[in-house]
């Protein structure tokens, strides 16, 4: 399994969103077709270009609540502080991506920033 983490600034749109999905798979030479979700903070559930990206690649999206994103932030590669004061986790799209891969989730790497919008990639067992 491959989910994609995905932090943001509000009010980014679907194409952002896809934009920087394409950019991390991309990065790793993955094709968006070996996607199995989306994953962000539960503090993003009204992010509509988050929700439309998803839809729009017909593929759910998990949203990971305070406790998950605290449990994998010690995980995480990337360190933001603008993302510590905003989210308590030092990268949304790292600690989304891993919470929502399960037990023992790896990172592809650091996140991909592109624009408003970071886009982490994370490897799990199949479900």
């Amino acid at each position: 399994m491959i989910v994609a983490g995905i932090g943001s600034r509000r009010g980014v749109s679907a194409a952002e969103v896809l934009a920087a999905i394409d950019a991390a798979l991309a990065e790793h030479d993955l094709d968006r077709n070996r996607l199995s979700m989306l994953a962000t903070a539960s503090i993003k559930k009204d992010e509509a270009g988050i929700i439309a990206a998803s839809a729009s690649m017909n593929l759910p999206l998990i949203l990971v609540d305070q406790q998950a994103l605290m449990n994998a932030s010690p995980d995480t590669l990337t360190r933001s502080q603008a993302s510590l004061v905003a989210s308590g986790t030092p990268s949304v799209s790292e600690a989304a991506a891993l919470a929502a891969a399960g037990l023992g989730a790896r990172l592809a790497g650091p996140r991909t920033a592109v624009g408003a919008v970071t886009c982490a990639l994370a490897f799990g067992d199949e479900r």
